[in-house]
């Protein structure tokens, strides 16, 4: 196809004929919890060949979830993120982790 073609992607419905867009409202509610509910998890990853520890999933709101990744960025001297729950952080650090987030008040699915 060359460079400037354009596609038409008519294929003989219009808007008229009964058609509508139906949009998904799919909302993500989230039960929030306090840190002695939660019922924490790990997961090991490797990303571009270095180990990633993720812990989580948390029920917390984005305030207070990017407060508690920053406490343990600094007291485990380690770079990490907050994505859709889950508390990313760079390096095998798992034990490091478990205990600073038991001492932060959080409880564990698998006991030591």
């Amino acid at each position: 196809m060359a460079k400037g073609t354009k596609i038409s992607l008519d294929f003989g419905a219009s808007w008229d004929e009964g058609w509508s867009l139906e949009e998904d409202k799919v909302s993500k509610t989230i039960e929030l919890l306090p840190p002695s509910q939660h019922r924490l998890v790990f997961r090991k990853e490797k990303r571009k060949g270095k180990a990633v520890t993720l812990v989580g999933s948390f029920s917390l709101s984005e305030e207070d979830a990017q407060k508690a990744l920053s406490t343990l960025k600094k007291s485990l001297a380690c770079g990490g993120a907050y994505k859709e729950g889950w508390m990313e952080l760079q390096g095998d650090i798992a034990l490091k982790v478990r205990d600073s987030l038991e001492s932060m008040g959080f409880k564990f699915k698998n006991p030591k």
